[in-house]
């Protein structure tokens, strides 16, 4: 594999029992450090492309066919205990629904734990693997904003806020630093000023670690602010994919258009020329 390869490559096309086409042919690609928007109205198939990326299709009937690539291995060839080594160890996922998403009868801090344990290294004493996660833990509190003491661990998802709710989402899916993380609407129910912190934070595990992310949005301007490339996925197929500025300024495909019309205007102090990052 050469270093010009792609991090994730995919063609898919998905089947339901009751509803065939989903997706068809919907290609895509994200290299390793890049941040991929894709961007679709509700329905279009933007979840389906997640599950399907993970190989969580199967509890629903679907058909998955076509190529699935991550890290030069296929996926739709690997078995389901390799699939779960990848999940979480090496694709992290973020759900949009924070607080239905964690668990309501456990404490902050055992959920975390428990996704570390999923894919930790068991070699040295207890006592050095205590210390592991203590170190992890606190590590992965502060990358992402949360309080570091005790007390905060040790609430229960229904005493946090949604803001705060999200963080520790992310705060999992990314525990053992993957190389690609799945961000399926993480900011639709926040508000503006929560969704501007995440999306912050987003950037900043982009940049700090180098990590690739496939941001799932119909939020134009959140693409804006974040991402290096957009696909737009309509009724299951990826109609149009270019740079971030390209899609603003340029669109081509006629739905890209619409969907650029629709704003009530061009981002406003965003740089789209190049990588469609926030100005400073």
């Amino acid at each position: 594999m050469t270093g010009d390869s792609p991090l994730l490559s995919v063609s898919l096309s998905v089947d339901y029992p009751r509803k065939p086409g989903v997706l068809r042919n919907a290609c895509l690609s994200v290299a390793r450090g890049e941040t991929v928007a894709l961007v679709g109205q509700s329905g279009s198939g933007k979840s389906t492309l997640a599950l399907a990326l993970l190989r969580l299709l199967d509890v629903r009937g679907a058909q998955v066919r076509g190529r699935l690539r991550f890290d030069g291995r296929d996926l739709l060839a690997a078995s389901e205990r390799e699939m779960r080594r990848i999940r979480g160890r090496e694709i992290g996922l973020v759900l949009q629904s924070a607080l239905s998403s964690l668990n309501p009868l456990l404490p902050v801090g055992i959920q975390l734990r428990e996704a570390w344990l999923a894919h930790c290294d068991r070699q040295g004493s207890a006592a050095e693997r205590r210390e592991r996660w203590n170190e992890r833990l606190a590590q992965v509190l502060r990358e992402v904003s949360l309080p570091a003491e005790a007390g905060f661990v040790k609430l229960y998802p229904s005493e946090l806020s949604v803001g705060l709710a999200q963080r520790v989402l992310i705060a999992m899916a990314v525990l053992h630093r993957p190389a690609l993380l799945i961000a399926d609407e993480p900011t639709s129910a926040l508000d503006v000023i929560t969704q501007a912190e995440i999306l912050r934070l987003f950037s900043e595990l982009n940049q700090r670690h180098g990590t690739a992310i496939l941001f799932i949005s119909h939020d134009l301007l959140s693409v804006a602010s974040l991402c290096h490339r957009a696909a737009i996925l309509k009724d299951g197929e990826i109609v149009e994919t270019n740079s971030t500025s390209e899609i603003f300024q340029r669109p081509r495909h006629p739905y890209t258009r619409d969907l650029i019309a629709a704003l009530p205007q061009l981002p406003a102090g965003r740089c789209l020329e190049g990588s469609g990052r926030p100005c400073p």
